[in-house]
């Protein structure tokens, strides 16, 4: 759905204002077979949990699950950053856990197999959707109008992070505009021994991503451009982003080894010092903050000028897909599952937001929000959300996401060009379009 100005400016309003949160109460009609004698009722839940911007929100989210639902035992299984492999394993081997945390391209082929609760009609997916901030819905209720998991975050975004005393000290003038000047400033970085930009491209979403950001600049409905009927090649806009990352890459922005390089790696690089630039999304604020202070920033997507570069510094690398947690299918404790997966969604973004002072929640929080936010996301509160002029739009036909996602990734190397991606990408849309 088209996002625009007042929208999103109404949204920001909202978030600062004090309204109610979502409440799940205390199921007491589920069978207790995965429970033990005394009436406690387990159920393992799949979910994040491997840094403070994670363990915190989860560790708070099952401490206030205690008090509302004391008979709920929670066993931890922590989630792999693998695009959704292990989830995938699990349900081929028929071990899903009760409850699981998910994105659209996962919950799309486990609503095919069968192996998500769709939760239309349940009575917590009223009352969730009576919190929802304005301009979130879309990550609630999916393209098929079904909704599969509860959202414990708002609208994300990616974003280019960046260490000032490094770009200081080499000599380059920040932000950098334009393509040319990126390519032109990995040049100097790599010269003076640093890795320009980290990134974790064993990961293939995050290639993704920085392509996204990429075509925004030129298209701002980003991929969701490519699923109108008709459209049986790469746009323009995609062509030149494409070319783009291209340069990018043949100008030494990106390690090496970036396509083995996992999250841990690349942000460690970034955090020692070693690399002057990280990709990621805009939850990286607080480590970054927390682990380099008032050295690093953020800035804007490149562009090819810095006339196109002003126009589209407000065109939003994010979309509202469907994503959260969401339930088994298959779950013993199905009715008490669905109630803990929209609790622990709903009390995760209270703590982002009364904790960490982020705004980017998806329900209604009728607590004050932290009042040490960290300066980049003041930046975001202040200047950019209440300009966001766009958000890039979902693109659900998973036959061409995946096939952004594997030529993405192989940007990364340097026997891949440019015109394999395009003549990929359009054999693929020849078929599916």
């Amino acid at each position: 759905m088209k996002k625009n100005l007042k929208i999103w400016s109404a949204a920001l309003l909202v978030l600062t204002m004090s309204v109610g949160l979502v409440a799940c109460g205390e199921d007491n009609s589920a069978s207790s077979n995965n429970g033990s004698g005394d009436g406690t009722i387990k159920l393992k839940v799949y979910a994040q949990h491997f840094d403070d911007d994670t363990i915190k929100p989860f560790d708070y989210a099952v401490a206030e699950l205690k008090k509302k639902m004391p008979n709920v035992e929670i066993e931890l299984d922590p989630a792999v950053q693998d695009g959704g492999q292990k989830l995938k394993t699990y349900a081929a081997t028929g071990n899903m856990p009760d409850v699981y945390l998910a994105d659209w391209s996962v919950l799309q082929t486990f609503a095919k197999s069968k192996n998500v609760e769709v939760l239309d009609n349940y009575d917590t997916t009223a009352e969730f959707k009576k919190s929802l901030n304005p301009g979130v819905e879309s990550r609630l209720v999916a393209p098929d109008n079904h909704v599969y998991a509860y959202p414990e975050t708002g609208i994300e975004f990616q974003m280019i992070y960046y260490n000032k005393s490094i770009f200081e000290k080499v000599g380059i003038k920040t932000p950098l505009k334009t393509i040319d000047q990126m390519a032109d400033a990995a040049k100097k970085l790599k010269a003076a021994g640093y890795v320009p930009m980290s990134i974790f491209a064993k990961e293939k979403w995050i290639t993704t991503a920085f392509y996204n950001g990429l075509v925004t600049r030129e298209q701002p409905r980003g991929f969701g451009a490519l699923e109108e009927k008709g459209v049986k090649a790469l746009p323009e806009a995609f062509v030149t982003a494409a070319q783009q990352m291209k340069q990018l890459q043949r100008a030494g922005l990106f390690d090496a080894n970036a396509t083995n390089t996992n999250y841990d790696q690349a942000s460690s690089l970034f955090y020692q010092g070693k690399a002057a630039m990280f990709v990621n999304g805009q939850w990286e604020i607080y480590s970054s903050q927390e682990k380099l202070g008032d050295q690093v920033d953020w800035m804007y997507w490149p562009a090819k000028d810095e006339a196109t570069y002003e126009k589209s510094k407000y065109f939003i690398d994010g979309s509202g897909s469907p994503q959260g947690y969401a339930v088994s299918a298959n779950s013993k404790n199905k009715e008490t599952a669905v109630k803990v997966a929209a609790f622990l969604a709903s009390k995760s973004a209270e703590y982002r937001y009364t904790q960490l002072g982020s705004p980017i929640v998806p329900v209604k929080v009728d607590k004050p929000m932290a009042s040490n936010v960290p300066a980049m996301m003041q930046r975001v509160v202040k200047e950019l959300l209440p300009n966001a002029q766009e958000y890039a739009q979902l693109l659900s036909n998973t036959k061409i996401q995946n096939t952004i996602n594997d030529n993405t990734q192989n940007m990364m190397v340097d026997n891949f060009s440019e015109n394999d991606f395009v003549s990929n990408l359009n054999s693929t849309l020849n078929k599916e379009n």
